[in-house]
């Protein structure tokens, strides 16, 4: 199985375009909605919240986990990465959305090899996430590595999450709060040409971050970008290069939903995001020494 990890239920965006773009794999999702939002935790807590909810999924058979937690990608995953998995799942692989999504920002296609630059890369773009993903100064950190020349615009949403949570994704007050984040990204000179939604939960809220967009001179021309499709079309070439690890996926198309919440809640927006009756079952997190 592949499992996908987020601090909610916002992450089933990930998931969607996951199992649209490689539907033949087994998936399990595994959403932290108990401790819910990530974004305002201290660097300690996403961390050990993070290592736990991987854990979890690797003894639930997962060897490859996808965080499609920005806030997780932004303050775990290197850690993860370079000292708990060598240290104590060697055969295991966790993969973020930070670095496809910067790719991207910097315009370099899904099927670019690693190490792949976009020096001439110019103008503005700007990401929209939590308080913890743009204090983590990640994309910043990613970009200047990828397009050094591309200005980069960051704002804080912490409001947004909370919103989608309560499924407030329109109506006045909705748009106050959208506007309160947005104003200050178009009020950038010049506008930047793409803005990358850097919060699985942000989606849920495109529609009305069309429509301001669109009122705003110039706005119309600003191209939204959303982490689940990117994610997956950088999931098929990752596979291509480690077909080692595609070998050890199931591929029986099974789907399993877990929350560490009320499973009834989960389902019931799980199913208004994907469309389908869904099972969640609701579990617990073994702390991790």
């Amino acid at each position: 199985m592949i499992g996908v990890f987020d601090s909610g239920f916002g992450g089933l965006t990930v998931l969607s375009a996951l199992v649209a773009r490689l539907p033949g794999f087994d998936y399990l999702y595994l959403g932290d909605s108990a401790r819910a939002p990530y974004g305002g935790r201290s660097h300690e807590a996403v961390y050990q919240f993070t290592r736990e909810a991987v854990e979890f999924l690797f003894d639930a058979g997962c060897p490859l986990v996808i965080l499609a937690c920005n806030t997780a990608s932004a303050r775990a995953l290197r850690t993860l990465q370079q000292r708990h998995l060598p240290a104590r799942r060697p055969d295991r692989r966790i993969l973020g959305v930070v670095r496809p999504a910067a790719e991207a920002l910097a315009g370099l296609p899904p099927e670019a090899l690693p190490g792949t630059t976009a020096p001439r890369a110019t103008g503005v773009a700007a990401v929209l996430g939590t308080a913890g993903t743009i204090a983590s100064d990640s994309y910043r950190l990613e970009l200047a590595k990828l397009a050094p020349r591309l200005r980069l615009v960051q704002q804080a949403c912490p409001l947004w999450v909370p919103l989608v949570e309560a499924g407030e994704l329109d109506g006045a007050g909705t748009e106050f709060f959208l506007r309160k984040y947005l104003d200050p990204v178009l009020a950038a000179d010049p506008h930047p040409e793409r803005i990358l939604l850097a919060c699985t939960h942000y989606p849920l809220l495109r529609p009305a971050i069309r429509r301001i967009l669109d009122q705003a001179p110039g706005g119309a021309a600003i191209e939204i970008l959303e982490q689940g499709r990117l994610v997956a079309d950088r999931l098929v070439t990752w596979m291509a290069r480690h077909p080692e690890m595609a070998a050890r996926l199931g591929r029986g198309g099974a789907r399993g939903y877990l929350t560490t919440d009320d499973p009834g809640w989960f389902a019931a927006r799980a199913e208004a995001l994907l469309g389908i009756p869904i099972a969640a079952e609701a579990v617990r997190l073994p702390a991790v020494e």
